[in-house]
C-alpha cells in the first residue's frame, strides 16, 4: 500500500514456503499478521519499521491498530488482524484468519477496504469469507491466499469466492483508491495479480 507519507507491506512472501517470488519494493512499514514465537526483538526489518503484535501504532501519519486472535494463536505462533487508517481510508487486513471473525471485533468501524483470506484450509474458505464480507460490508474486498500459479500449498481458487459472493473479478496489476472515489454501493471484489 502506497500512501503519501509511507509505503506499507503486509505479510511479505516467504518464497521457500510458498513457491512465489517475494515483493521487491521499498517500504517504511512491514506488518506481519502471523508471527513465529518467540518474537523477533528488533523492531526493524530491512530498514522498515516492523509491526508483529497487537497494539496501536502511529508511523508517518499512518495509524495501525492490531488485535490479537488469541483463540487462533498457539505456543509457536501469534495471529493478529490489523486496521490501517491513512488518508481517510480504513483498511482491515484479516491476514491469516482461519475461523469466522468475532462479530464484536470491528463492529463499530466502517471498513473501506477488506483484505481477507479466501483460499480454504488452513485459512477461511469461500463460504466463511463471504459471511465475513457480508458482516463487515466493506466497499472493496481484496482476497488473499487463494490458488495462484506456482503456489506450493493446496488452496481454493478465486472463482470459489466469486461464486459464493455472486460476482466476477478480473485480476488487475494495480489498484488506485482515494476516499472520495468510494461510493456507497454494493461491495466490489478486486483481485490483484501476483
Amino acid at each position: 500500500m502506497q500512501f503519501k507519507e509511507a509505503a506499507v507491506l503486509t505479510d511479505p512472501i516467504d518464497s521457500a514456503a510458498s513457491g512465489l517470488k517475494p515483493t521487491r519494493v521499498k517500504t517504511e512499514i512491514i506488518i506481519k499478521t502471523l508471527t513465529c514465537l518467540p518474537l523477533e526483538k528488533d523492531q526493524k526489518e530491512n530498514d522498515s519499521f516492523l509491526i508483529q503484535t497487537a497494539g496501536e501504532y502511529e508511523i508517518k501519519n499512518i495509524f495501525i491498530k492490531g488485535k490479537a486472535l488469541t483463540e487462533e494463536s498457539g505456543e509457536k505462533f501469534l495471529k493478529t488482524v490489523y486496521l490501517i487508517e491513512a488518508e481517510g481510508l480504513k483498511i482491515l487486513n484479516l491476514g491469516h484468519l482461519s475461523n469466522p471473525l468475532d462479530s464484536k471485533l470491528f463492529a463499530d468501524e466502517e471498513i473501506d477496504i477488506l483484505i481477507i483470506p479466501a483460499g480454504g484450509e488452513p485459512f477461511l474458505n469461500a463460504k466463511d469469507a463471504a459471511k465475513v464480507i457480508n458482516q463487515l460490508e466493506p466497499k472493496i474486498v481484496i482476497p488473499s491466499f487463494y490458488k495462484v500459479a506456482g503456489l506450493k500449498r493446496k488452496a481454493e481458487e478465486l472463482k470459489d469466492l466469486l461464486k459464493e459472493f455472486g460476482t466476477t473479478a478480473e485480476p488487475v496489476e494495480k489498484l488506485n483508491i482515494r476516499k472520495k472515489d468510494l461510493i456507497e454501493e454494493e461491495t466490489k471484489i478486486v483481485a490483484l495479480k501476483i
